[in-house]
């Protein structure tokens, strides 16, 4: 066959896969964005030095970030088998695949929030405490405002991070652009359909790039 004659008749798989990529990213991206951007000021907020010093809550939050960051990843999808079949009733499929993701995007966004609002200028903090404000309104109306480009590129990196991850999910049936790459190009000799796939989710990673940092710079206070 020739090359669009081989891409055509692979096209249903690499739909399907590319649906698989979706739900998993959509899901610990919501996962990320949400749970990791709660962590993420607790830990600034209840560090030594921050507005609400607590000792036990930043080190649960801490310890939790380092060993989720320095799991080797195909390891960690293995290991919480037991916990996503409790959760799921299953360990296959890509809606199982999200939790290990949603686990890893969680500890990758806390990180990279805290760096960003430990990057904000003393004198913010410092007005705030000043004003004497309640940590919610320190939260809503100083930090996540402040913030919010950083926090955006942060997002970004994190969801191009996913991208990468997700590309093993097929090691526990989970699918995905990166299964299809290995099951129909690799293993099948179709080299043109795995460097198809491959490129395909570089164009990906540039997309979601662009618009992470177009929206970053967007919503930048400071321009």
């Amino acid at each position: 066959m020739t090359y669009v004659e081989t891409l055509l008749y692979y096209a249903p798989e690499f739909l399907r896969a590319f649906k698989e990529t979706g739900l998993m990213l959509l899901i610990a991206t919501l996962s990320g964005a949400v749970i990791g951007l709660t962590i993420g000021l607790i830990l600034f907020l209840t560090r030594n030095e921050g507005s609400y010093p607590h000792k036990v809550l930043y080190q649960l939050c801490n310890v939790y970030v380092n060993i989720m960051r320095s799991f080797p990843f195909l390891l960690l999808v293995v290991t919480v088998i037991p916990v996503t079949r409790l959760i799921y009733g299953t360990a296959f499929g890509a809606l199982a695949a999200s939790f290990p993701l949603s686990l890893i995007a969680v500890a990758i966004y806390a990180r990279l929030t805290e760096q960003v609002l430990l990057d904000l200028p003393s004198n913010v903090l410092d007005l705030a405490n000043s004003l004497g404000m309640t940590w919610v309104q320190l939260i809503r109306q100083i930090l996540l405002v402040e913030a919010r480009s950083g926090l955006i590129l942060g997002l970004t990196s994190m969801v191009i991070s996913l991208v990468s991850y997700s590309t093993v999910m097929g090691v526990v049936g989970g699918g995905g652009i990166g299964d299809f790459a290995i099951r129909y190009g690799y293993q099948r000799y179709e080299y043109s359909v795995m460097y198809t796939a491959v490129f395909i989710m570089i164009l990906l990673v540039g997309a979601i790039q662009c618009f992470g940092t177009w929206l970053a710079k967007k919503i930048d206070k400071r321009k």
